[in-house]
């Protein structure tokens, strides 16, 4: 008689959070935002008043984001 594994997987471990990087040292930072980025910057300027710039570059765009969430 062959035995079947019959318990479950695990899913209570997480995976590790991966480490947030500073933006000026992001390898793709200096090119242009991306849609997303855009598009949510977009949102948050209009809850907050401020214009945005739409030159901005990704690592721009995500520093300017964090500074318009908080």
């Amino acid at each position: 008689m062959s035995e079947s594994n019959t318990s479950a997987p695990d899913t209570t471990t997480q995976p590790a959070a991966s480490p947030e990087k500073d933006p000026a040292d992001w390898v793709t930072g200096d090119e242009p935002a991306t849609g997303a980025q855009k598009s949510y910057l977009e949102t948050l300027s209009r809850q907050s008043d401020e214009e945005v710039r739409e030159d901005l570059t990704k690592a721009e765009a995500s520093q300017k984001i964090d500074e318009l969430k908080n």
